[in-house]
């Protein structure tokens, strides 16, 4: 697994075996690469390509604001600069949101889309969730990390994992502050637009955990029947890192999908 820089500041892991079109993760915010770690074990047999956002993990963000018009111009760079003519994409959270504008704009680079977490249009009070959120992490305390990862995994797995809770605990610590809060305020803030959506033209898998508060099976459901053939499957007991809390369910959910367009 090589860990380089791209050309524009990209950091990325990439696992090449074979010619075959890789499948590529992008994580969501506040997280960086490595939280594909399951993933990136059990598809040992397939290329795969993790990179940090800009603004996370060892990727700089050198802008005063960020759109995810950029997030999606830092991919199509690094998969041009790999050589990459098609991929298969898996977004979650905010990568799901990138993962769906990369789509909508450049369906002809992609061989399969999977939207993993993804948000869909918030009622208000989901909405004043998330704004009630986005205060507190501004002020930088530690229990916004700790409630984050309590809502993103079990009181159970936490207490029988507890080196995964420090390990995820610390990626959240390590970023800087003011590059996070504008990550996070374009995540808070998003407005759905169905028209995008209806320009998504590759065969798409949508998933999320049974039990993900802030991106819930109803928001699945309806955003797959707003994305022309795609299908929708719940992770069962799963919460919004149910990658890892049930990698095993999300693994061969995400094995089945892409084998159907692999060559």
């Amino acid at each position: 697994m090589s860990n380089k820089k791209d050309s524009f500041g990209t950091s990325y892991s990439l696992h090449k075996i074979n010619e075959k079109d890789p499948i590529v993760f992008i994580h969501g915010v506040g997280l960086n690469k490595e939280i594909w770690d399951p993933q990136i074990k059990f598809f040992k047999d397939y290329n795969t390509l993790t990179y940090d956002l800009m603004g996370h993990g060892k990727t700089p963000l050198k802008k005063s604001k960020i759109s995810f018009d950029d997030f999606t111009k830092q991919l199509l760079r690094l998969i041009k600069e790999l050589k990459f003519n098609k991929i298969h994409l898996v977004g979650f959270s905010l990568g799901a949101l990138i993962a769906r504008h990369f789509a909508a704009e450049h369906s002809d680079k992609l061989k399969s889309l999977i939207i993993h977490g993804s948000i869909y249009k918030r009622n208000e009070e989901q909405k004043r969730v998330v704004m009630n959120r986005f205060e507190v992490a501004k002020m930088k305390r530690p229990a916004s990390k700790q409630n984050a990862i309590r809502r993103w995994l079990s009181e159970n797995f936490i207490k029988k994992n507890p080196e995964t809770y420090k390990k995820i605990y610390s990626i959240l610590d390590k970023n800087k502050p003011l590059d996070f809060l504008k990550c996070y305020e374009i995540f808070v803030n998003y407005i759905d637009d169905d028209n995008m959506l209806k320009k998504i033209n590759v065969n798409t898998l949508i998933t999320t955990g049974e039990n993900d508060v802030g991106s819930t099976p109803e928001m699945s459901r309806n955003l797959s029947k707003t994305i022309r053939g795609s299908k929708f499957i719940e992770i069962k007991k799963g919460k919004h890192l149910c990658s890892i809390e049930y990698a095993d369910d999300v693994n061969i959910t995400f094995k089945k999908f892409i084998d159907r367009d692999n060559d």
